[in-house]
């Protein structure tokens, strides 16, 4: 066990606050004001995580807070007293959330033993709008219009794995698809080329939250919120206006800058990946490799 004074955990309780903040403030301002955002919304509407959540830090397993100040992590029923201060109560987290840390674990470990498979160009976002009324973000105009939209999509080959972009596509578009995803082949299917995928990290990290160390958790946020400009940049959606430059997956010059951008950012998700899989390795032995789920305690952070 690593035992931090209380000068030390506190100082990096404060640097996660502020780092975080950079994010959560003007989340807060645009509520505020009652303003939407097409790219960053998604980051607190689809994801789940609260902003009042991501700015709680938390030292992850193996970690003692030494000091009176640690005490009010006491509060929170994943802490416990232990030798020399407070400390996340491993063994019962990992009781707690067996069925979650399980499959978190089957599914990264499934996603990094594969190489990533490019070449899909963002066209997840297309079909969500193929030759439908409605489009999501009905605020911002579709750069090339219905039909050149609608054209781009039959001109290409859809081919996205990633099933919770694809229960998105549009009736019209899902038979286009080389896949037919379902959530029971998720684990078949992820690979870690996939935007989404590496979006996703940052799912995993707060599904496992307070286990998570917080650093981490901002991490995955961090890339999540960069792959998610890219992913918007490549839709064919026209948001020149907010400083986002078109990738015009329509064209080759297009195709070959996304395809660049996506390698880059597998690559940047592996070590996340990794350590990811490092915490779960680590709760699926604290849990004893028991099934058996003791009565629920409610563990939430």
């Amino acid at each position: 066990m690593e035992v931090l004074s209380e000068v030390e955990w506190t100082a990096r309780r404060a640097a996660h606050a502020a780092r975080v903040r950079a994010w959560t403030g003007p989340h807060h301002e645009r509520r505020a004001r009652g303003e939407k955002h097409p790219v960053l919304d998604f980051l607190w509407s689809y994801y789940s995580h609260r902003p009042s959540r991501m700015e709680r830090w938390h030292p992850g397993p193996g970690v003692v807070l030494a000091g009176d100040a640690a005490e009010e992590y006491l509060r929170w029923p994943a802490y416990r007293r232990v030798p020399g201060g407070v400390a996340l109560d491993v063994a019962g987290f990992a009781r707690e959330r067996a069925s979650t840390v399980a499959f978190v674990h089957r599914l990264l470990a499934a996603t990094a033993s594969r190489r990533p498979r490019l070449g899909c160009f963002g066209l997840h976002e297309w079909a969500m709008v193929y030759r439908s009324d409605r489009v999501r973000h009905e605020a911002w105009p579709l750069r090339l219009g219905a039909r050149g939209t609608d054209a781009v999509v039959e001109a290409q080959r859809v081919r996205c794995s990633h099933f919770d972009a694809f229960r998105f596509f549009t009736p019209e578009a899902r038979p286009l698809n080389t896949l037919q995803p379902t959530r029971e082949e998720q684990v078949r299917l992820e690979q870690p080329g996939c935007l989404h995928v590496s979006m996703d990290l940052f799912k995993w990290s707060y599904k496992l939250d307070p286990a998570t160390p917080s650093e981490l958790l901002a991490d995955c946020f961090d890339l999540a919120l960069r792959v998610r400009e890219l992913d918007m940049r490549a839709s064919p959606y026209d948001l020149s206006a907010l400083g986002y430059r078109p990738i015009r997956i329509e064209t080759a010059e297009g195709r070959a800058e996304y395809v660049e951008r996506q390698a880059a950012f597998a690559a940047e998700a592996a070590p996340l990946r990794a350590a990811l899989l490092d915490l779960t390795t680590a709760l699926l032995a604290a849990s004893d490799n028991t099934a058996t789920l003791r009565p629920s305690t409610g563990f939430t952070c």
